[in-house]
């Protein structure tokens, strides 16, 4: 056999390679799942633990080989109500590209396989006989069937496109309709930036907004704080060093009377009570030289050096930072009041207004007539507004710049963007140089040697090493592109995540599928080049289709040692015991790793999944047995993030966007549909017969068309669609919850009539939140979860149980929503009381400190700490944490000032 045979036959080598070893490593970590789910239950299904038991989902399986059956029985559907729309609609995508890449297998495995690989054939040997450059010269007819097939797909894929973007706009309106949702302060606020200074005053902006049905509740102005923040910042972070010496000072205390006790001498604390009654019982039991101790950072560093800098008593200086802290803010707070009583337009203020306001509606039709609205008669005056606002998303840092200060960011932004998309490129064409090696063998001697390798070798050299390689570049990309998006000025983390979206999609087709296809195609004819150089067009058409090679191990890297690390998560069962034995101190610190769920980020999750699903419709013609390894990829990937939703990960709500990360992914399998267009366009154009005249110009012509096809319907929808995706409808207004002016609950039944899917049912609580923002009617927010299984029934059967999705009937005559947002009975007053007010939307300096938290001790350290720290007038608690005699801590439930329910 030549060496350029042997360079053909080496894809076979490494997809073989590739499969062997991943098929290994998914059967070593599914095994190991088995072993370890069971065990490590607050790991791999804490949402059957930590919820109150109304809100838990149901108990994973007991029986250990059963699992796979239990995740794929469980409906998919239920995610929406325990981690929200984002998450729901992630997992509906990976359902729709299983829907679609069914049918496209079983077509083309039957269709094109034969045609590719049947003789006479191009020559090619192992997978690049099933590939479209393996049809012969003297069978060019062949290529019609390419075509047909080509024209089939994308119906098929442009039909599902248009019912999963109706069933969103469905399911969008009925999440913001429902009263669960509706009646939330979220619901009814938006963020306005670009306020010009005349009305940068509440009276004006309520004047303006006056106009709108209801009128306006609550307006926030957003204020230069100027340290304030920083101010915040040390007083938090002295609070939890304050915490952790606390700990380590009760814990020692802890220790040295139980090593007196061994001695079998009196400890101070049995000793005699009347001794240095001017020290604290901490004095008594620790010797100062024990006491936690910690050194400051030099004045040019803002943090501290081992061995370098002045050495304190730790709990000393960390109530003096705390007292002086306090003062600062207490001081900020009082000036931001005087601000307060003298504020409008001409009065000299401390804290002068930024350009940026939270108003907040007593409808929720209001907030969205005012977000679509041309709110100002000047340019870029007023032009930024957010609607479904929650504080916790906001970005306070970027409230303050103007919109001609945004504009230039925004360039600038998108101008580094591409430059690093540019320069990216280097280190990625090197993934695809590898990925060739065998190839390259043949024309340079000097990597002569690679080739004479094992073929296992050679098979991890090209199979294995460059799919890892590609995801090490693309796990740093994530960072510098987030920080492109802050630095462009949105002012909400889910905007930030939105952006990235689709700068990271962006860089996933130039460097993780355009460049390395180009290269690689290349870089493999680079040896018929030089033979044959009047034959460039046809060896292009006959060696781009021979890249699919990558991706097919790339997919297979994917689809299973990939959804299989994403059952074990062994990294995460590992920092979880590293974080609670070695690196959980304190309370909190033991809190946030046992009871705050782990999310997701979806800015880079999305476009993870929707590169491969670019790079599977590119190659569904052009290298069929791509369609049957990516159907069962994402087979797994949708029963794994199922998994994750349901037992595993919580989406905090305010930052679910309603799922409109939805209709991007729709928007970039549209961009695999163009490039596999293009390519096949490109193909046909290059195919040339035995007698070297092009043979598929027809083909191409009639490629050509379908992508005009494709783009005018890609307009129709983003036409018909795109106005839906974000606003609430008039249409639908009589059907949300809101406050009227007059203090009464206005809209009517939630009949959703024009909704008919994702039905709710009508023992369902009416208000998970009050407009407020506090716990409504006993239904209480909790960090691990929102809405239990219990509370979404019709007829006695919930979605998991096999009845409809939801019930759209909502009974009033049972609970009423009075004017704070809160469920009463029916016939209670409802009248908005004006003692109550909404949660503010403040920056944190401005809101309730936090509160010290530290454990219980049974020689009662804790509690004399408590008075010592209260007579500094700092807060601290010991709720929900104790310390045994032996200085172990346990946590019962949440930190002090959390208005929840304990655990």
């Amino acid at each position: 056999m030549s060496s350029l045979d042997s360079a053909k036959t080496a894809s076979t080598a490494t997809f073989l390679t590739a499969l062997v070893l991943n098929a290994a490593v998914f059967a070593i970590e599914i095994l190991a799942f088995t072993i370890l789910r069971a065990r490590f239950q607050s790991v791999y299904e804490p949402r059957s633990l930590l919820p109150d038991e109304d809100r838990r989902a149901d108990p994973f399986t007991k029986w250990a080989v059963l699992w796979p059956y239990a995740i794929f029985k469980a409906n998919y559907k239920d995610i929406r109500l325990r981690n929200g729309l984002d998450a729901y609609f992630f997992v509906r995508f990976l359902r729709f590209m299983v829907k679609i890449l069914l049918p496209i297998w079983l077509l083309s495995w039957a269709v094109l396989l034969p045609i590719d690989a049947i003789s006479p054939t191009a020559g090619g040997e192992g997978l690049e006989r099933f590939t479209y450059g393996n049809v012969s010269l003297t069978t060019q007819n062949r290529r019609v069937a390419h075509l047909v097939l080509l024209y089939v797909f994308t119906i098929w894929i442009l039909w599902n496109i248009k019912q999963e973007l109706s069933h969103f706009v469905r399911v969008r309106h009925r999440h913001l309709i429902d009263p669960l949702h509706a009646a939330t302060q979220q619901a009814n606020t938006i963020l306005i930036t670009g306020v010009p200074r005349k009305y940068l005053d509440e009276r004006e902006l309520e004047k303006m907004f006056s106009y709108l049905p209801g009128g306006v509740r609550k307006i926030w102005l957003n204020r230069d704080l100027k340290d304030l923040p920083d101010i915040y910042d040390a007083r938090l972070s002295a609070c939890q060093k304050l915490e952790s010496g606390e700990t380590s000072l009760i814990s020692t205390a802890t220790k040295l009377h139980n090593k007196q006790l061994k001695k079998g001498g009196d400890t101070p604390v049995d000793g005699n009570a009347d001794m240095e009654k001017d020290l604290t019982l901490a004095e008594r039991l620790v010797p100062r030289a024990e006491r936690p101790t910690h050194r400051l950072p030099l004045g040019f560093l803002p943090f501290s050096l081992p061995l370098v800098g002045q050495k304190v008593d730790t709990i000393d200086w960390c109530k003096a930072e705390i007292q002086r802290t306090d003062v600062l803010l207490r001081e900020g707070r009082e000036k931001l009041d005087q601000d307060a009583r003298k504020a409008g337009p001409g009065n000299e203020e401390y804290y002068p207004p930024l350009n940026s306001a939270f108003i907040l509606f007593n409808q929720q039709i209001a907030a969205h007539l005012a977000a679509n609205s041309l709110l100002h008669h000047e340019p870029y005056k007023m032009t930024g507004r957010y609607t479904e606002v929650a504080p916790a998303d906001v970005i306070w840092s970027n409230l303050s710049m103007n919109p001609y200060e945004s504009k230039i960011r925004l360039t600038i932004s998108y101008a580094l963007t591409a430059a690093l998309i540019i320069f990216w490129a280097i280190p990625v064409a090197f993934v695809g140089f590898v990925s060739n090696v065998p190839a390259l063998c043949v024309k340079y001697h000097w990597l002569a040697w690679i080739c004479k390798l094992p073929k296992p070798v050679v098979g991890i050299i090209t199979g294995i090493l460059p799919p890892v390689l590609l995801a090490v570049l693309m796990i740093l990309l994530p960072i510098i592109l987030r920080l492109l998006a802050r630095f462009e000025g949105i002012p909400r983390y889910t905007g930030l995540e939105l952006s990235l979206m689709s700068r990271f999609f962006l860089f996933q087709i130039v460097h993780g599928f355009l460049i390395v296809t180009i290269s690689s195609g290349i870089i493999k004819a680079l040896p018929e080049f030089a033979q044959n150089p009047a034959g460039i067009p046809n060896v292009l058409a006959t060696n781009l289709p021979a890249a699919s090679n990558f991706f097919i191990t790339y997919i297979l890297l994917q689809g299973l040692a990939g959804t299989a690390s994403g059952f074990l998560n062994i990294g995460r069962l590992v920092v979880y015991y590293a974080k609670l034995y070695l690196l959980s101190s304190t309370p909190r610190s033991m809190y946030n790793t046992m009871f705050v769920l782990p999310s997701v980020a979806w800015g880079t999750l999305f476009p993870s999944i929707t590169l491969l699903t670019v790079i599977t419709i590119t190659y569904s013609i052009i290298s069929p047995l791509i369609n049957g390894l990516a159907c069962v990829a994402f087979f797994l990937f949708y029963q794994v993030w199922k998994y994750l939703f349901l037992w595993q990960l919580d989406q905090p709500a305010a930052g679910d966007t309603g799922g409109l990360f939805f209709p991007k992914a729709m928007t970039h399998t549209f961009v695999g549909l163009y490039i596999q267009q293009v390519c096949m366009a490109g193909l046909f154009f290059l195919a040339q017969d035995a007698n070297k005249k092009p043979s598929c110009i027809v083909e191409g012509a009639l490629t050509i068309v379908l992508i005009f096809l494709t783009f005018g319907y890609h307009m129709i929808l983003l036409d018909s669609y795109n106005p839906l995706k974000r606003a609430l409808p008039l249409s639908l207004a009589n059907k949300s919850y809101g406050v009227a002016q007059d203090g009464r609950l206005s809209s009517t039944p939630s009949e959703i009539d024009a909704v008919p899917e994702d039905r709710y049912s009508s023992k369902r609580p009416l208000a998970k939140q009050s407009i407020d923002g506090r716990p409504a009617h006993g239904v209480e927010e909790h960090p691990m979860g929102r809405v239990g299984k219990k509370d979404f029934v019709e007829d006695g059967k919930g979605p998991s149980d096999g009845g409809p999705e939801m019930n759209a009937e909502v009974d009033l005559t049972r609970d009423r929503v009075d004017a704070d947002g809160r469920v009463g009975a029916a016939g209670q007053d409802d009248t908005y009381k004006q003692k109550e007010v909404p949660a503010d939307f403040n920056h944190p300096a401005l809101q309730e400190q936090q509160i010290v938290w530290f454990p219980r001790d049974t020689l009662g350290v804790a509690d004399a700490e408590m008075a010592e720290l209260s007579k500094s007038q700092i807060k601290a608690a010991t709720t929900n944490a104790e310390m045994d005699d032996k200085g172990k801590i346990t946590i019962k439930g949440h930190p002090p000032g959390k208005k929840l329910r304990t655990l």
